[in-house]
């Protein structure tokens, strides 16, 4: 029995790795559950799966569910605290990290000092701490797996092969809604029209990020941590139909790839049965429905996201930190109509600009410089 501990109970990979254990309950239980706020669904969560520890990281939340839950005699956990507790039970051998943003990170690094497992389904954890995550899981013989579908299946894309021998890989994108479109035609762009993916079904936040390639240049650096390889090594492919989830080449030339039908749940199967697989009951692809698959290179000109994350991870130290940042607040302000399409951009480069790097920072130097980033960008005007 694989004994999990839940972080973002409550969002698009939460509810669908919830859907994973419902669907494996012989095999798979739920011994610890975090969320941010979401009083009503952590009730029914808690209700259904019977966790022994459950955490809230907004303390009001947390004590209107532990109100509502009395009757289970559980204690709510509740603040960075809490999930800092919650991740090192003894019950736990996998933490499933599906928090949105840079809370995300000292909960990792409790998980792995406490020897458990990491299914990691956060990316500023390793996109801002990669160079604290992987020695530390390293030295404590902890598994990262990847749970984002690219690096999924670029996981599964080396197995069985020598890791010196990759040449490249190959990181697909689907292009988001916005695909083909030129800088023109993006000035009009709303918030209604940068949540329409074509292809996967993800939260407004990830789906901005998808649609100005953000999303793939935050992906860029966790590969980069992930797989030990130069940011020289890493493509980025445009592949509208988001079949061919990312792809590993050889330096014989051969190329490994993983295809499925755009579900997060194989990904999060397949990362908490790793090494094993199981059956699931989802729609298989079907090549002759297919017909044809096709790939493009990314136009970094007009989608700058890809470009500046580039320059970030190149730069290093805290600079990652500081895009992420940067284009978290960009982001939200985009969603409440207080700036156009194209600021999310200006915001992100002027905030690099502005920063002044820190080389091989720490956790706390790590979350100044995205407070920092977050004042600077506070009395910006665009």
């Amino acid at each position: 029995m694989r004994k999990i501990v839940l972080l973002g109970s409550t969002g698009s990979i939460g509810t669908q790795t919830l859907d994973v254990v419902r669907n494996n309950s012989s095999e798979l239980s739920v011994v610890g559950i975090a969320a941010n706020s979401s009083v009503e669904k952590v009730e029914e969560q808690v209700r259904e799966f019977k966790p022994k520890y459950v955490a809230m990281f907004d303390e009001k939340a947390a004590a209107a569910l532990q109100d509502k839950i009395s009757d289970l005699g559980i204690k709510v956990l509740s603040g960075m605290e809490g999930l800092l507790d919650i991740v090192s039970v003894p019950e736990a051998d996998t933490v499933l990290t599906a928090v949105v943003g840079m809370i995300g990170i000292q909960p990792t690094i409790r998980a792995i000092e406490a020897g458990k497992d990491i299914a990691l389904a956060n990316k500023e954890t390793l996109v801002c701490a990669g160079h604290i995550i992987m020695p530390l899981a390293r030295e404590k013989n902890v598994q990262i797996l990847p749970v984002d579908s690219e690096h999924s299946a670029i996981f599964q894309s080396l197995n069985g092969e020598p890791r010196d021998k990759v040449e490249k890989i190959l990181l697909t994108a689907s292009g988001g809604p916005f695909r083909g479109k030129k800088k023109e035609e993006l000035e009009a762009m709303t918030a209604a029209d940068a949540l329409k993916h074509p292809n996967w079904d993800m939260g407004p936040k990830v789906t901005i990020d998808s649609s100005s390639l953000v999303n793939k240049g935050l992906e860029v650096m966790e590969a980069r941590w992930l797989f030990d390889v130069s940011l020289d090594n890493i493509e980025v492919v445009v592949h509208p139909q988001s079949i061919v989830h990312s792809a590993v080449q050889y330096v014989d030339g051969a190329v490994m790839a993983q295809l499925g039908v755009p579900d997060m749940k194989l990904p999060i199967q397949y990362a908490l049965f790793y090494p094993d697989r199981r059956p699931m009951a989802e729609k298989r692809l079907d090549l002759f429905e297919l017909h044809s698959l096709t790939f493009e290179k990314p136009d970094t000109d007009t989608f700058k996201g890809l470009k500046l994350a580039f320059d970030a991870a190149r730069t290093g130290g805290s600079m990652p930190t500081v895009f992420n940042a940067a284009n978290e607040m960009a982001v939200k302000r985009f969603l409440k109509g207080d700036i156009r399409y194209l600021q999310i951009y200006e915001m992100i480069e002027r905030a690099m600009e502005h920063h002044k790097v820190i080389d091989n920072p720490d956790v706390t130097q790590i979350l100044s410089a995205e407070q920092e980033t977050y004042d600077y960008l506070e009395t910006l005007s665009l």
